[in-house]
């Protein structure tokens, strides 16, 4: 079941109102299916059909006919719908004649006019673009993709006036689905309109055939008149009175019309003058524009207007226009000096700089203003350098403003640059008096490389962009001036590379001309040089500078500058970092001889005193601190320098205090009330040596393996080396003058009385020089356990074996003994040497051998009796005297 189509309705019109042939839109529902099914449309009563475009089922376009009524509505009628109607209305406005003599202020334009006198054959649509229905059926469209139609048929068209047309695409596009008696009866209709149009032609001339022999026999009688009344030659004739009077016509005609004539030239040259300004104002106003256009900085206006300009006017040959056009170049030629000023100024950015160099090249500038750019840069930075140094110099301490600027000249113009602050900036916040407690070559080291990192990076970007061509294209699309700098940007690699170098280089003397200024030659030292009368660095401010430094160069690599221009920074860092390194070894090492003089000699639990433990504590604050800014192999070469110089400078401290020992004034340390003894300071030396050697190397060994530090183990063994010959110097001191006496008392004691070996009584017990020598034993004893006792059988088996070898001296010094006196010399040597065994070593123990061998043997029962009675005897007797040498765990009293 089909539904029957409703009747078309007007629901809008475009433009409402207008004069006669007016283009208008109308829109609506139920249009028409299609051009044919349109068979009415009335705009205020007038038909307008003739003019109508059929669009589509809701939009048709036409022109207003000239209708009667000044206002009315628009109705479409369709085959499928019948008549329609309108919920709009159009208003028809009529335009007041304006005659060809009639004055008008304005200019009246011709109207495209339909003669509606055609017959409806030749009423087709000029607003149709599209073809109408020459089969005469219904048109039923195909749904294959115009795509698939040209590849099918190429180079053909389905347009049927075309050159090219192809009647199959045709078919297959406008009725695909009609029957084939269908297109039988479009084949009849195409006939007969063919037939038609041939008869139509036919029967327009039979009808005017009486006309055309009514002109002919006209012709034919002016043509006899005129022979009969003679040649053109008779004065008289018809001919020549005729054209007198043509003639006469002319005149009156010319008479009549000249003043309206003259006026309509007039008006038709000022209409020319007025088309020719109005088309070329342009060029005209051009002039005009572009000085207003670079007061208010469109540039790209310019350019772009100038570009116009020169491909419409710039081979022109018509004088006027060459003489605007030559002012037009006078005043580029001004922006292409002003862009070009503006270019070279310092400082910029880097996006202005590529603004101004693309304006440049748009205008066709002279040279190559990116290079000119790069080398006034390029000037411009070295400027800024060798200022800041000169700067730094001229002014005294605390003269600088927080940030370190002076603002003279090009630093001072550097501050307001844009490019400098988007830089980054090695320093960070600092405290008002910063500027007054910082030395001036720590602030001229950070505010040059403020420098150098604020206004390398965008050098270096803009020489990246003149290569890759970036600057005039930032799409990447190739031209000719992208090829052309990538071409001169080649030609003058080797130019840039100087320009970073000498960049590095100067950056380099600056700094060695502050911090190193004899690695300078000395022809550059008045050039770099002129810090002499600053203040001397210490190793704290120059590992500042290092970092600096090492900041300043790891930003210039992160720009991805070949690593040999910056191989001379790098250089710089190691002279730097080895400076550094021997300037701390010369302060700590001061620090350390210092720090003899804050000595007291209070032994703790440990058996050292706080000289130890300082002296560790500063090495550990140096490493730690320079350990931020020094890698591992300068951290270990500190390590084993300042170990070495630690140990060479307790030595010569002690060697120091063995000289003067008793000399109270030598160490303000010393607490009141305690003044230790030369031999007992010797012993506090010699403990804190014994702690250097087994705790704190060792100790900070293990510290920074843990830390992956290496060579460690170099370290402990050069460490422990120095050590051990300190203490091996001390405690020969320390033996010197405790065995000296003891040794140098038995002599005299055996002596004592005029007792003689070889005539003595029998022995009664041990005499009083051994129990003497005891005794000075025991004190040495009570004096080193007092201190350490870990000390103890080092010392005593020293002392022991001093006295072992005096006793084995003096007995084979005797040339004979007696019986008693054998007996006698036994026990003391038996009784010295089991009192003293837990001392004894190989050396004491072969003294004590030889002693006894240089004595006779005790043959008889009696006599070895006795012996053993006499030494337990004394052994009860000096019980407790000899108790200090039996092993104890009894800790040593400290004071």
């Amino acid at each position: 079941m089909s539904r029957a189509r409703q009747p078309p309705l007007v629901t809008g019109i475009s433009p409402k109102e207008g004069a006669a042939w007016t283009k208008v839109t109308i829109r609506g529902e139920n249009l028409g299916t299609g051009p044919a099914d349109l068979i009415g449309l009335s705009i205020c009563g007038h038909n307008c059909l003739l003019t109508a475009e059929w669009m589509s089922a809701s939009k048709i376009v036409c022109r207003v006919g000239p209708a009667k009524d000044d206002k009315g509505e628009i109705i479409v009628t369709t085959k499928s719908g019948g008549l329609g109607t309108s919920t709009v209305s159009f208003k028809l406005l009529r335009p007041e004649r304006i005659g060809i003599l009639d004055q008008s202020a304005v200019w009246v334009d011709e109207m495209n006019y339909y003669d509606m006198r055609t017959d409806r054959n030749k009423g087709i649509s000029p607003l149709s673009l599209r073809p109408s229905n020459p089969l005469g059926i219904d048109v039923d469209k195909g749904k294959i993709p115009q795509k698939d139609m040209e590849l099918t048929f190429p180079g053909m068209s389905g347009d049927f006036t075309s050159e090219n047309f192809s009647a199959t695409w045709y078919l297959i596009e406008n009725h695909t689905g009609s029957s084939f008696e269908q297109l039988k009866i479009g084949a009849n209709n195409l006939k007969k309109q063919a037939t038609k149009k041939n008869e139509g032609s036919l029967a327009y001339v039979k009808g005017g055939l009486s006309t055309f022999f009514e002109a002919q026999d006209a012709l034919a009688a002016i043509h006899q008149r005129l022979e009969s009344d003679g040649t053109e030659r008779v004065e008289g004739s018809m001919t020549q009175r005729l054209e007198n009077i043509l003639n006469r016509a002319s005149n009156t005609a010319d008479t009549l019309f000249q003043e309206v004539l003259g006026r309509k030239d007039k008006a038709d040259s000022t209409r020319n003058a007025l088309n020719v300004l109005q088309r070329f104002k342009f060029l005209f106003n051009l002039p005009l524009n572009i000085e207003r256009n670079i007061q208010k900085g469109d540039y790209d206006v310019v350019i772009n207007d100038y570009e116009k300009a020169k491909s419409l006017f710039g081979n022109t040959e018509v004088p006027v226009f060459k003489k605007v056009y030559a002012e037009v170049e006078t005043r580029i030629s001004a922006l292409r000096s002003l862009l070009l000023e503006k270019l070279l100024q310092t400082p910029s950015t880097l996006h202005d700089q590529k603004r101004y160099i693309r304006y440049l090249s748009d205008l066709h500038a002279p040279g190559d203003p990116a290079w000119q750019c790069i080398y006034a840069q390029h000037k411009w930075i070295l400027q800024l350098m060798q200022s800041c140094r000169d700067e730094f110099i001229s002014v005294g301490v605390g003269a600088l403003d927080p940030e370190g600027d002076t603002r003279p000249s090009a630093l001072g113009r550097l501050s307001h640059s844009a490019s400098l602050k988007r830089g980054g900036s090695l320093r960070t916040p600092r405290p008002s008096t910063w500027r007054f407690e910082t030395p001036q070559q720590v602030q001229f080291v950070e505010k040059l490389s403020d420098v150098v990192i604020g206004q390398l990076p965008n050098f270096w970007k803009l020489w990246i962009s003149y290569v890759n061509g970036s600057l005039f294209s930032e799409t990447g699309e190739k031209s000719g001036q992208v090829e052309k700098s990538k071409k001169n940007a080649r030609q003058r690699q080797n130019d840039f590379k100087k320009m970073i170098e000498e960049m590095t280089n100067r950056l380099v003397k600056l700094v060695r001309g502050a911090l190193l200024p004899t690695t300078l030659p000395h022809g550059e030292l008045s050039f770099y040089g002129g810090w002499e009368n600053k203040t001397e660095l210490t190793g704290a401010w120059l590992t500042q500078i290092i970092h600096t430094v090492r900041a300043c160069h790891e930003a210039l690599s992160a720009l991805e500058i070949p690593n040999d221009l910056l191989q001379v920074i790098q250089d710089l860092l190691l002279e730097l970092r080895v400076h550094c390194l021997m300037v701390t070894l010369l302060h700590t090492t001061e620090d350390v001889k210092r720090l003899a003089e804050k000595e007291d000699w209070v032994v703790d639990n440990e058996g050292i005193t706080s000289l130890v433990r300082m002296c560790s504590l500063k090495l550990m604050q140096t490493l730690i601190y320079l350990s931020k800014y020094l890698d591992d192999f300068f951290i270990s070469l500190i390590i084993v320098c300042l170990t070495l110089k630690m140990s060479y400078n307790l030595s010569s401290v002690c060697s120091n205090i063995s000289v003067d020992l008793c000399s109270p004034d030598r160490f303000t340390g010393v607490h009141e009330g305690f003044s230790p003894t030369s031999e007992q300071r010797l012993l506090i030396i010699l403990s804190n040596c014994q702690y250097l050697e087994r705790r704190t190397f060792l100790n900070l060994a293990n510290h920074f393996e843990k830390h992956g530090l290496t060579g460690t183990e170099k370290i402990t063994r050069v460490s422990v080396d120095a050590v051990r010959e300190l203490d091996r110097k001390l405690f020969e001191a320390y033996i010197e003058r405790r065995a000296d006496p003891i040794a140098g008392s038995l002599e005299p004691g055996i002596c004592a009385g005029y007792f003689d070996w070889r005539d003595c009584q029998t022995p009664t017990g041990v005499r009083n020089y051994l129990k003497e020598a005891l005794v000075s034993i025991i004190t040495v004893h009570a004096e080193v356990f007092t201190v350490s006792k870990d000390l103890v059988p080092r010392v005593l088996s020293r002392i022991v074996e001093s006295v072992a070898d005096e006793m084995c001296r003096l007995m084979q010094c005797v040339s004979s003994f007696s019986k008693n006196g054998a007996l006698q010399a036994r026990l003391e040597l038996c009784a010295l040497r089991d009192a003293i065994a837990a001392y004894l070593n190989s050396e004491s123990n072969a003294s004590f051998k030889l002693a006894l061998d240089a004595l006779p043997q005790l043959h008889s029962g009696a006599d070895k009796k006795l012996l053993e009675e006499l030494l337990n005897k004394f052994k009860s007797s000096m019980q407790l005297q000899l108790t200090c040498f039996q092993p104890s765990c009894i800790q040593p009293v400290k004071r």
